[in-house]
């Protein structure tokens, strides 16, 4: 088949009910377990100046000079200039070789240069500034401002660890789907870690996950209960639309969501190209990506100990007995509670919630005992031992240093 019919089909336009089934049939796709990925991010900073912030393509090319551009993970700037490497999906083992030698030579070539990764949820200093100039990220900032500025927060200043893990097989996409949405709270509790805004402790242990809870809730809020392709596609249609692209500058509507957009008679009709990329502007906690689902709650790491999210999702993902051991200790925490009521509790107090300390335990205890690769059980096993056992977080630490 020649491309040009396929290239019409991208450029018709859709119907409502069109829409509705695309999402739904593209969202999960049935995938055999056991593979994980990872998407790291870091705030690239200057220990002599922490205001300084340094142009991507600047980066690029001090890394291309001293030979430490990425060769195993692929490399991506954030629109305020953080650097993030992104892995194939793998064995939890090649994960962590393959970002762990991409990252050691970087920060290598970073530290001669006067330049470090700083593994925090949020930028502990600086106001937010925008470095990467592009369409997307000027339509992004254009649409959060019309709520705030917290949008400006979260692009240029936030920083995570977003663990991929396979959708499932069709017969258990559900529940994982649910142990996704589930394991939330315990994912932005135990990994908290950044309680620092403009230099002093703010009131949250995650105040990355307070900016985030704060953008247009349209795309930043949990999907809701029920059957998953179904949830998503509703969710995706009622979403704002970032901008109504075009050539030259984008149109940045205001309320439009997708649904309104299909049924207006003012507007060129929306086509699948724009519903596809309309998807990739949607950042819930979980979102589905067609065979693997992104856990986006997770607050940036230090250093090589991103991988411990990453094991820990994996082997309540991939693990039978810790997959169990997970729902046990999940559901009386979800025992008449609500997601937002839990992710509030989880920002705040963080591993001082009891119910959610205990449920922690339990998952980590679950993951420490399915990981096979004793490094990163080690990893697991230091983190259990300092944080979590202790009811305390790297926000604590912080907290702590700082008064």
């Amino acid at each position: 088949m020649s491309e040009a019919p396929l290239r019409d089909r991208a450029a018709a336009p859709l119907t409502e009910d069109a829409a509705h089934e695309r999402i739904a049939s593209l969202a999960f796709e049935p995938a055999a377990t056991g593979r994980v990925g990872a998407e790291v991010e870091w705030h690239l900073t200057s220990p002599a100046d922490r205001r300084r912030r340094v142009d991507p393509e600047t980066v690029k090319a001090l890394l291309g000079v001293r030979d430490a551009l990425p060769r195993r993970t692929r490399l991506s700037f954030e629109p305020g200039g953080a650097l993030e490497l992104s892995t194939r999906p793998g064995t939890l083992t090649e994960c962590f070789d393959d970002l762990e030698a991409d990252r050691d030579r970087i920060a290598a070539a970073l530290a001669a240069e006067g330049l470090e990764l700083l593994g925090l949820g949020l930028d502990p200093v600086r106001l937010p500034r925008r470095v990467v100039r592009s369409p997307r990220y000027q339509a992004m900032e254009e649409l959060f401002d019309q709520d705030g500025r917290a949008g400006r927060w979260m692009m240029a200043n936030t920083a995570s660890v977003q663990v991929c893990v396979d959708t499932g097989t069709e017969a258990d996409l559900a529940a994982r789907w649910t142990r996704a949405h589930r394991l939330a709270p315990v994912l932005i509790a135990a990994f908290a870690n950044s309680p620092l805004r403009r230099g002093e402790p703010s009131l949250w242990r995650s105040t990355r996950q307070h900016v985030w809870t704060a953008i247009d809730p349209t795309r930043s809020r949990p999907v809701s209960a029920g059957d998953p392709r179904e949830t998503w596609a509703r969710y995706a249609l009622d979403a704002r639309v970032m901008a109504v692209r075009g050539p030259g500058r984008w149109t940045v509507p205001r309320g439009l969501t997708f649904r309104d957009w299909l049924r207006a008679t003012d507007l060129r009709p929306p086509t699948r190209d724009d519903l596809d990329y309309h998807l990739t502007t949607l950042f819930p906690p979980v979102r589905p990506r067609g065979r693997y689902l992104e856990l986006r709650m997770i607050d940036a790491q230090p250093g090589p100990d991103w991988i411990v999210p990453v094991a820990l999702a994996a082997a309540l993902f991939d693990h039978p007995g810790a997959a169990a051991a997970a729902d046990r200790a999940l559901a009386p925490l979800w025992d008449g509670a609500t997601a937002a009521d839990l992710a509030l509790r989880a920002a705040t107090a963080a591993l001082g919630d009891g119910p959610i300390a205990a449920a922690a335990l339990a998952c980590f205890t679950a993951a420490r005992d399915a990981t096979a690769d004793p490094r990163i059980a080690a990893a697991l096993d230091r983190h259990t031992e300092t944080f979590v056992a202790r009811a305390r977080t790297r926000a604590d630490d912080l907290v702590a240093a700082r008064r």
